[in-house]
């Protein structure tokens, strides 16, 4: 008797919530929140908060057909979808540096790096004057205050680009410009241009 061939094996499928999630952040260039599995799909990246986000499509859940996609708590980096992935790394490298500065600024110091007499600063440890020089530095680059106050709102207070057009009275359009400017000079300030990187 002849022997059936053997059937190939059926990928698992992904859950049908998932599937969708990855389409949509493919269609809107938000990949970074995926990577492939063993048998080279895309999946959400899980345990990140990028992955628990729910994108939501209007019209039938197609941007293709017009549909708008909506975004809950999001991170307004992330949100705004006009932006490059430059201008995404550059905000996230400013609010690391802004972190990085409040934490290293309020953890207890230990006795032996307190007590330093010939030391400048009063015995400071070098990390904590690193991380405030470094975000006092990225922020002087900013350069003009409208500029810098609408990169702090966004990037550091996690501002919507509706909340600060509907309390300065400016156009969404002119606040999400302004955002840009300033990310581009950060992107400047850190070495991002032309595929450098500062340390």
């Amino acid at each position: 008797m002849p022997r059936k061939p053997s059937r190939k094996p059926q990928l698992p499928k992904l859950p049908k919530g998932e599937a969708e999630q990855v389409r949509i952040r493919r269609e809107i260039g938000h990949d970074f929140a995926l990577k492939q599995d063993r048998f080279g799909r895309q999946r959400l990246t899980n345990g990140t908060a990028e992955a628990r986000r729910v994108y939501e499509v209007s019209n039938g859940g197609y941007t293709s057909t017009g549909g708008i996609v909506r975004l809950r708590n999001v991170d307004p980096l992330v949100g705004i979808t006009s932006l490059t992935r430059q201008q995404r790394e550059a905000g996230g490298r400013f609010r690391d540096d802004f972190e990085r500065a409040a934490r290293e600024g309020l953890q207890p110091q230990s006795w032996s790096e307190r007590v330093d007499g010939g030391r400048v600063g009063g015995g400071i440890p070098d990390r904590v004057l690193s991380a405030g020089r470094a975000h006092a530095q990225a922020a002087a680059a900013l350069a003009h205050w409208e500029v810098a106050e609408v990169v702090r709102r966004i990037c550091l207070e996690g501002q919507s680009v509706k909340a600060i057009a509907e309390r300065t009275g400016e156009g969404r359009d002119v606040v999400v410009k302004l955002l840009k400017v300033g990310l581009d000079l950060l992107a400047v300030h850190y070495g991002m241009m032309m595929g450098r990187r500062a340390g």
